[in-house]
């Protein structure tokens, strides 16, 4: 796969030395609900190449209403993330959205171009509220209002491929006050990382 093409980086600063076209703070309410849209749900821009030129990202909100749902759809070749704020959201996904995962506040979701999904207000009464960001100044959302759907979606958990030498079923523990070591608990095991005074790693493995 290509390497992206990049910027190129300023030869100099521009006429008015960074002052309105350096960094942009955007009001939260001055976001603009003039992007494109799914049914079921509400987007709002805040960051795109119209509103302050960006140019290889889209960001912005996405709210869904209490007990409600949105089409199927897909982002074409954008890559999307989405962290919660608020709510509880449920994805179904696939060719027949016949996986299913839930993700709460604090929570991030990642969503590959071209895939068929749906987002889910998990909860009857409250707003689904996250925070939504593709790879790309511009909105796309391809609906498929004839997209067949399974009947009962297979519950799928995420494994982090960067931690495969943990068992599985691991009990993260959290670091130590000094924010120096922390453990990890399975069984009757316990794996321990400290980091010593030069930043190394130390890893011992008990019974």
């Amino acid at each position: 796969m290509a390497a992206p093409t990049l910027s190129a980086p300023p030869t100099g600063p521009p006429e008015d030395g960074w002052k309105h076209t350096g960094v942009r703070v955007i009001p939260k309410e001055s976001l603009d609900s003039a992007t494109a849209q799914t049914p079921g749900m509400s987007r709002a821009a805040a960051i795109n190449f119209d509103r302050v030129g960006a140019q290889h990202i889209w960001a912005g909100t996405v709210t869904i209403e209490a007990n409600a749902k949105t089409g199927a759809h897909h982002h074409g070749h954008l890559e999307s993330v989405i962290y919660v704020l608020k709510g509880r959201a449920r994805l179904r996904w696939g060719e027949k959205l016949e996986y299913v995962a839930e993700a709460g506040p604090g929570d991030f979701i990642f969503v590959p171009p071209y895939v068929p999904h749906q987002e889910i207000n998990a909860l009857e009464d409250e707003k689904l509220e996250c925070v939504l960001m593709r790879s790309d100044g511009e909105a796309i959302a391809v609906n498929l209002p004839d997209l067949e759907v399974a009947e009962k979606p297979e519950g799928i958990a995420w494994v982090d491929p960067t931690h495969k030498w943990l068992p599985a079923g691991l009990t993260i523990v959290k670091p130590s006050e000094e924010g120096r070591d922390h453990s990890h608990e399975h069984g009757n095991h316990t794996y321990t990382h400290e980091r010593g005074p030069d930043h190394s790693h130390l890893h011992t493995h008990t019974h």
